[in-house]
């Protein structure tokens, strides 16, 4: 780890005036970053992926930032909220399963304990020549030097949203949910505070992988907020162990049934993207039609029916099917 000054912002203003010094988007050269739970940031300061020279602790804004609200229809988060306990929320657990669940998969205890929401969503992803400074090559820490992944070993790998720049996973399960149920992003700035579209805030790797989101120089996000109540929604998670493990393929899915008949449903997609992935054309398919496994299997195709797979994640594509039409099954099949 390189050497750091480590100061603390008592107030937005003087975290945002901080970090704006960082100048651009590039999150891994950026001299000046944030810390929330640390959970991510000090981790890749170890491996030496990131260097920053100042580390601004925005952990005094928790009082503010941390509150979790169910207003009449709609559920606010604030990005300062832990982890765990989002996920023990009894409303929560009730009203946004997806939600809950999505979060108690995540991780282990201890990191949920001390993770927020918003740097969760801001984790950078698990790919081996990302985090291992030896290899040279990879665009999202060295732009214009190549992609490691694309011929290496690949099995964790992407095979949607993918560019010939970058074909890196995001590893997080949180995001999934937000995508899924149409969640905004208060993001607070020099400018003010202005609210976009969660599926709005992540970049698909494309010609500039290293640039990940389409935050601002100096904002910060400050909370989310989902509308409506998804009581009958599901958040499966397949991985090589039971826990402490990323994704090598998950669903959230929220659907609103009347005798049988799906009104409307949500399909996102973790594990096999690039960036949070709403299968928006898939979860089309499921709207005013009477629920079978026949159907489950027909949106599941859908949902991967523009997947490029590499040499070794081609399985993500099968098991991603039957990871789809298993979490509709138990979504449809919920007692609610």
């Amino acid at each position: 780890m390189q050497p750091f000054v480590f100061q603390s912002a008592n107030d937005p203003s003087a975290a945002m005036q901080a970090l704006a010094a960082s100048g651009g988007n590039n999150v891994t050269e950026a001299p000046v970053q944030a810390l929330a739970g640390g959970t991510t940031l000090i981790d890749l300061m170890k491996l030496d992926v990131m260097r920053p020279s100042t580390v601004i602790d925005i952990n005094p804004l928790s009082g503010a930032w941390s509150q979790i609200n169910l207003e009449g229809e709609n559920l606010r988060l604030g990005a300062m909220a832990r982890m765990a306990d989002v996920a023990a929320h009894p409303e929560i657990q009730k009203a946004y399963p997806v939600v809950a669940d999505s979060l108690k998969l995540a991780a282990s205890a201890q990191l949920r304990n001390m993770a927020t929401l918003g740097g969760n969503v801001l984790q950078r992803t698990r790919c081996t020549y990302f985090r291992d400074i030896s290899y040279g090559n990879c665009n999202k820490r060295n732009p214009g030097s190549g992609c490691a992944a694309m011929e290496g070993v690949n099995r964790m790998h992407a095979v949607l949203g993918t560019s010939d720049q970058c074909i890196a996973t995001y590893a997080g399960d949180f995001a999934q949910s937000l995508i899924a149920l149409d969640g905004t992003v208060e993001i607070i700035g020099k400018s003010g505070t202005r609210s976009i579209a969660f599926a709005q805030l992540h970049r698909q790797p494309g010609n500039s992988p290293q640039i990940e989101t389409t935050l601002a120089p100096g904002e910060l996000i400050s909370g989310f907020m989902i509308p409506g109540r998804w009581p009958r929604s599901v958040y499966l998670k397949a991985r090589d162990r039971q826990s402490y493990e990323f994704a090598l393929a998950s669903a959230a899915v929220a659907l609103d049934m009347q005798n049988g008949v799906v009104r409307d449903a949500r399909l996102a997609l973790g594990g096999v993207a690039t960036v949070p992935w709403r299968a928006r054309e898939a979860e089309g398919l499921l709207k005013e039609q009477k629920f079978d496994d026949a159907l489950a299997e027909r949106v599941a195709d859908a949902a991967f029916a523009g997947a490029t797979p590499r040499h070794h994640n081609a399985f993500k594509i099968a098991l991603g099917k039957r990871v789809v039409a298993r979490a509709l099954y138990q979504a449809a099949t919920m007692e609610v």
